[in-house]
């Protein structure tokens, strides 16, 4: 299985960005789908994510300007943010938890991550 993030770059202030990550390989079922970031020098923290039927949870910090979303018919999990401030610059991970086959436990997967940098 395989987690490709796409959408990140550089910001300023106030701006909005757009992040995707899609899953691909031998995918039975995904359940929750999630957004992870890791600032240099500072712990990896959830920022946002989803259960397979749409239950949303945010990080307080991003409450209010971020959005995610998923496809479950493309396997993607989407991260729509708004009013990006220069704290919320990191790189993103996508985190999936996947069963390839109906008989297996579910597991962890991360993608490789995408940088947003958010310029004062």
């Amino acid at each position: 299985v395989q987690l490709v993030e796409s959408g990140g770059g550089l910001v300023q202030a106030g701006g909005s960005l757009r992040l995707s990550c899609a899953a691909s390989g031998t995918i039975f079922i995904i359940n929750g789908m999630g957004w992870y970031r890791q600032a240099p020098g500072k712990q990896r923290e959830l920022v946002a994510s989803i259960t397979r039927y749409g239950i949303t949870n945010y990080a307080d910090s991003v409450k209010g300007r971020f959005t995610v979303s998923r496809d479950n018919a493309k396997n993607t999990v989407y991260l729509q943010m708004n009013n990006l401030k220069p704290e919320d610059t990191a790189v993103y991970l996508c985190n999936a938890g996947v069963k390839t086959y109906v008989t297996l436990p579910y597991q962890d997967y991360w993608g490789q991550g995408t940088q947003v940098t958010v310029s004062s």
